[in-house]
């Protein structure tokens, strides 16, 4: 953001792409997530306490099901292998909860940590302020503890709140970097900045304020409460507003970073696609420059009944397996290169189409482009 193009900007303050800034050094977690060098490793949808402004998809939300970034997991063998396919520096940990599952998320740090070695940086984002369980997590070497606290006890952190000041205080005895990270809750200003004061008086190692954000599962309590949504984007009108209004009015003496949705969506996530594209791609896909790839694909109806037909269309295979095109029974169709396909399309007797997808390993078709007459006829029962 050109800092020319509103009022002056505050000395020490620093802009990263849609909206968000900070001021102070950003916490080693958020400078990989920035980058698209950290893999998202959510080991739980279940948490006990339910804030009715939680994100997380209906596929996750209070299900015992753990993903590492989109690849359900079953083994270790799943967790390291994402973490291989985007060349991960790091992993951010986090659910629902990670410490209502602690054995399972220890389990994981300690895999982590002995299959990358000490220097793959992982941090956690919790909700439980537990020392007894923070000191479990430095012995099994976590380097970034993020504690939530909830809305109703921002503040000085006494009564109720003194239990997320002592967690902190232990992990920063332990030796681990600790930092607070909350929505921001409009209407909820004064309150956060009388919690960012507490902060500084502890002191944490830095303080990460995420824009609030309408999703399916929250959406309904959202509008309940009283919230309205934000034309921008999916953040909810006025918490980027106050956020921001944190950050600029001046130099708190802990890091102060606010991270808005579209941060998120359209430069965290989009790193981490580019990333992961550019080490599993195939040699007949392109990659956008937003990560995602392209490539051509042609339906079996009949599956592999109809594979020599089509195969003899295609012609004989040039360079090594998999270099020109690859058969995927399972899903009925060949997977080819785009511009091949555009060339041989109207010769086809099957449907064929240019697609676009993410490069994850449970791949979404972002689009669809039909490329010849057959795409435009419905395919048999069963077919793709």
């Amino acid at each position: 953001m050109p800092l020319s193009s509103g009022p002056p900007v505050p000395s020490g303050l620093r802009w990263l792409p849609m909206a968000s800034s900070y001021r102070g050094p950003l916490a080693p977690g958020c400078e990989q997530c920035k980058e698209g060098r950290k893999m998202v490793l959510f080991v739980t949808g279940r948490c006990r306490f339910r804030c009715f402004y939680c994100p997380v998809s209906e596929r996750r939300n209070q299900l015992d099901v753990t993903y590492a970034n989109e690849r359900e997991v079953h083994t270790d063998a799943d967790v390291i292998a994402e973490a291989e396919a985007m060349g991960a520096d790091g992993t951010g940990i986090t659910g629902g909860d990670p410490l209502g599952v602690l054995p399972r998320t220890l389990h994981y740090l300690e895999l982590l940590k002995g299959t990358f070695g000490p220097g793959h940086h992982v941090h956690l984002y919790t909700h439980e302020p537990n020392p007894a369980k923070v000191e479990a997590l430095a012995r099994s070497g976590l380097d970034e503890f993020r504690l939530h606290i909830p809305p109703y006890l921002w503040g000085g952190l006494e009564g109720r709140g003194a239990a997320y000041r002592n967690t902190l205080l232990r992990a920063r005895e332990l030796g681990m970097r600790q930092g607070v990270e909350v929505p921001v809750v409009p209407g909820r200003g004064q309150e956060l900045r009388a919690l960012l004061h507490a902060l500084e008086e502890l002191p944490v190692d830095f303080v990460n304020l995420n824009e609030l954000e309408f999703s399916p599962t929250n959406e309904r309590k959202l509008w309940e409460a009283g919230f309205e949504g934000n034309p921008r984007g999916w953040g909810v009108r006025g918490s980027r507003g106050e956020a921001e209004a944190l950050v600029r009015e001046r130099s708190w003496r802990v890091p102060v970073h606010f991270c808005s949705s579209g941060f998120k969506d359209s430069v965290q996530l989009r790193e981490r696609l580019k990333r992961r594209a550019a080490r599993t791609a195939r040699p007949f896909h392109r990659i956008t420059r937003d990560g995602t790839l392209v490539m051509g694909i042609v339906e079996l109806p009949r599956g592999e009944a109809d594979l020599p037909r089509l195969l003899r269309a295609l012609g004989r295979p040039r360079g090594p397996p998999g270099s020109t095109y690859v058969v995927d029974l399972e899903r009925r169709r060949v997977e080819l290169g785009a511009d091949r396909l555009r060339g041989l399309a109207r010769w086809l007797p099957f449907p064929a189409f240019e697609v676009e997808l993410y490069p994850t390993a449970d791949p979404l078709e972002v689009e669809r482009s039909p490329l010849n007459d057959a795409a435009f006829s419905p395919s048999p029962a069963g077919g793709s």
